[in-house]
């Protein structure tokens, strides 16, 4: 299947991906408040998606990606990020993988073409509900703030 060989491909390259990425946000005016969390934090965080992309897409649960990024909005939010300045990176992080999918996926047949339109469908359907536990994690940390 050529999802899973694309996403083998993703995790193949994590390491180059990460570093691309963590570049492209880290000089972004749009993710400037990035620069108060830890640059190996932030690195480590972006190459733990890419290497564990297929487990993300094909394995975890709803539950466990609500709680791993409920967390992280939490953490981004006690860190003083900008939820603007996350949900960009966010949408970087999306972007950049995509970008990197269509460039080496290559489809020469209709059921390839078809296999990268449906990883591509997978990535935005996980990366649109991490940015909603994000931003769940976002508001439960303004609320602990507030009280």
């Amino acid at each position: 299947m050529l999802a899973v060989r694309l996403v083998r491909l993703i995790e193949s390259h994590s390491e180059q991906l990460a570093r691309g990425l963590t570049e492209k946000v880290w000089n972004s005016p749009k993710c400037s408040d990035l620069h108060k969390v830890p640059a190996d934090e932030l690195q480590a965080r972006t190459h733990e998606i890419y290497r564990n992309l297929s487990d993300w897409l094909m394995n975890k649960t709803e539950a466990e990606l609500e709680r791993r990024y409920t967390e992280l909005g939490a953490r981004r939010a006690q860190q003083g990020v900008a939820f603007s300045h996350f949900v960009w990176a966010i949408t970087a992080t999306k972007e950049h993988v995509r970008a990197f999918v269509q460039r080496e996926g290559l489809a020469d047949s209709a059921m390839e073409l078809h296999g990268e339109l449906e990883l591509l469908h997978l990535l935005d359907q996980f990366f649109d509900r991490a940015l909603y536990y994000a931003a769940v994690g976002y508001e439960q940390a303004h609320a602990v703030r507030a009280a």
